[in-house]
């Protein structure tokens, strides 16, 4: 996954570091409790050089979900914003992915460990392509998980690092069946997500997704319902039950990894003529077009790096 790393550095804590002498403590109360957040952060090549999707939004959102865990981040979001784009051009990138993280020191270990070093370290590195390029077209297929996403709203909506297991054993239950990716039910089984992204449905030309009380509020989410509604498409959110996303016309997930993909097969059920549907299609074109900056009605969502 990761190439020429020995050329590369990582932003720790107010200084570069090689990436491959980069290290944490055995000890980290982040690394046996889960205790830290993070954002996953998508910048593009376009003809004016790299530039960052709604990076001031991700960055709010690490801070929000900080905020929520009762870690106070020792740096404002302006300088972790300029971080972001100065990282991405020490590691001479055009195009690729940047993980800001914050987690916990290891002066004490324990559920009650007080007093501990908050760290914030920001890596970035080339990003092609999450899934097959060629699923942009033909779609993925998806199951229903056996495992439940979380309904705290602790943990729904946020980031944080100790919450992503279910995302992790739903993703490779579903690889295991054969599968591109997994579909999570909250506890009453309506539909909440992906195990990394937010999903719509098409039906008679409406948008459907479900709504965020159990699901993260992804920053391409907002964009996608902003784009729709742009466009004149009605979006509902509302809470789906798993049956009607069987009943679809069309279905996509979104995220910053998945961008827009289509989803052509759940549970082995063929949704719709089992490609890319013509709205999807339009939405995702559009997304393209913004992010590569060919869009200028959007042109507020890109920060340039240079």
């Amino acid at each position: 996954m990761f190439k020429n790393t020995d050329s590369k550095f990582i932003w720790k804590n107010g200084t570069f570091e090689k990436w491959n002498e980069s290290s944490v403590h055995i000890l980290s109360h982040t690394l046996h409790y889960g205790t830290g957040v993070f954002e996953g952060v998508r910048a593009y090549k376009t003809k004016n050089g790299a530039a960052i999707f709604r990076l001031e939004d991700h960055t709010k959102r690490l801070f929000e979900a900080a905020d929520k865990i009762s870690i106070e981040i020792p740096y404002t979001k302006d300088y972790l914003n300029s971080i972001q784009k100065e990282i991405f051009n020490i590691n001479n990138l055009d195009e690729g992915y940047l993980r800001p993280i914050v987690y916990l020191g290891s002066e004490g270990l324990g559920l009650r460990a007080k007093d501990l070093s908050v760290n914030v370290a920001i890596a970035a590195w080339e990003w092609p392509s999450y899934m097959d390029p060629e699923a942009r077209v033909k779609g993925i297929s998806i199951i229903k998980s056996s495992y439940k996403q979380y309904s705290d709203p602790l943990h729904s909506g946020n980031k944080i690092i100790g919450t992503y297991i279910n995302s992790t054993m739903a993703v490779n239950e579903a690889i295991k069946k054969g599968a591109d990716e997994a579909i999570l039910l909250d506890k009453n089984n309506y539909v909440s997500e992906g195990s990394g992204e937010n999903i719509f449905f098409v039906k008679d030309n409406i948008i459907y997704t479900p709504t965020v009380e159990h699901c993260l509020n992804g920053i391409t989410r907002q964009s996608v319902i902003k784009i729709a509604k742009d466009f004149n498409y009605d979006v509902i959110e509302k809470n789906l039950k798993f049956d009607e996303l069987l009943d679809c016309d069309e279905a996509f997930f979104t995220g910053t990894a998945a961008e827009i993909t289509p989803i052509t097969k759940i549970d082995n059920q063929r949704i719709g003529i089992g490609l890319r549907g013509d709205v999807t299609e339009k939405l995702q074109r559009t997304y393209l077009e913004i992010v590569s900056g060919n869009n200028l009605i959007y042109k507020d969502w890109l920060s340039f790096v240079k």
